[in-house]
């Protein structure tokens, strides 16, 4: 075990259905690859000493409080962030520490590199994918980044068989796609073999 520290934004209870199955306890992950133009957790970016580090014992100890409800709900801990997926040895870490008896789930736009999906795989239970929109026209105009990544990696939970475990989010995102747009991302990824899908609108605020 590497027990390397994480830097933790907020550490949210008793999460009901929201982020996964049962009880969940939501930790969110400081640092994003994408900078998306309506960020709806910019304290993930930037500094202002809005984080605590932990280490993966830390963590543990911190939300084994709540470990009877985790069991006794098929819950867990939920990594969100920012983008969890960039601290995957911690993840695992984490994963030995509280053993296989609670859920851990993945809150992720999978912009990260393939091989850091590949060690995660092994230890989390359901990856919920903010995948923004699949063109990739779109994808760049909203987050700033290409979508290489994310489509590599959709096909590498594909060749796992773990599609079934994926919730993927495809959002309509006002002035940047369209519920067209929304239903050809949908029908892209239907041929990957995903079928859990969760369609919503994001709120904007315009000031």
């Amino acid at each position: 075990m590497v027990n390397e520290s994480a830097k933790i934004i907020g550490i949210s209870r008793h999460r009901l259905s929201t982020d996964g199955d049962g009880v969940t306890t939501l930790v969110a992950f400081h640092d994003c690859p994408l900078r998306c133009r309506y960020c709806l957790n910019p304290q993930s970016l930037g500094d202002g000493g809005r984080f605590r580090e932990y280490s993966p014992k830390e963590l543990y100890a911190e939300t084994r409080i709540d470990e009877l409800y985790f069991i006794a709900t098929n819950g867990g801990v939920t990594f969100g962030g920012g983008e969890p997926c960039l601290r995957p040895q911690f993840i695992r870490d984490f994963r030995e520490l509280c053993g296989q008896g609670w859920r851990l789930n993945l809150e992720t736009s999978l912009c990260v590199p393939s091989a850091n999906i590949e060690a995660l795989l092994p230890v989390v239970n359901t990856l919920i994918i903010d995948i923004k929109d699949m063109n990739p026209d779109i994808y760049r105009s909203y987050t700033g980044q290409s979508n290489d990544l994310v489509l590599d990696n959709l096909r590498l939970i594909a060749e796992a068989g773990r599609q079934h475990d994926c919730i993927v989010r495809i959002p309509l995102i006002p002035d940047y796609n369209t519920d067209t747009d929304r239903e050809k991302s949908r029908k892209v990824l239907e041929a990957l073999g995903f079928t859990r899908f969760d369609l919503f609108t994001y709120q904007i605020r315009k000031h």
